[in-house]
């Protein structure tokens, strides 16, 4: 079994909350890591594995919310193929800080773990 078969079988385990709440943190560490300009290969990982999340999730959505989802994963891609000449411009770093920021916000929603938890 592959790394990725492994990463694969251990993800599609959790409920599906749970696996919005997964791409919804990995979109904040986007965020978080964009921030720097020596955490590239950091960023570049995290965008690879949130578009298996992605594609990964996409099947169990309703239409609407899938059709969402796959425009995420082209825009990931899209910082993916970009970041190779951008990423040591410090706006379009703080750009995608915000998008991912943005939406690590909707999946969260999305995802109807926000305010389950007692305080």
């Amino acid at each position: 079994m592959t790394r990725l078969d492994k990463l694969r079988s251990r993800y599609l385990q959790d409920s599906l909350p749970v696996r919005l709440g997964g791409l919804a943190a990995n979109l904040a560490r986007v965020a978080s890591f964009s921030k720097h300009d020596g955490h590239r290969d950091a960023v570049s990982a995290t965008l690879q594995e949130s578009k298996w999340f992605i594609e990964w999730i996409a099947a169990d959505m309703g239409r609407s919310d899938s059709a969402e989802l796959v425009r995420l994963q082209v825009r990931l891609a899209l910082w993916q193929l970009q970041a190779s000449k951008k990423w040591n411009d410090d706006q379009w770093r703080s750009e995608i800080a915000v998008q991912s920021e943005q939406w690590s916000q909707r999946l969260l929603k999305m995802s109807g773990l926000v305010g389950t938890v007692s305080e």
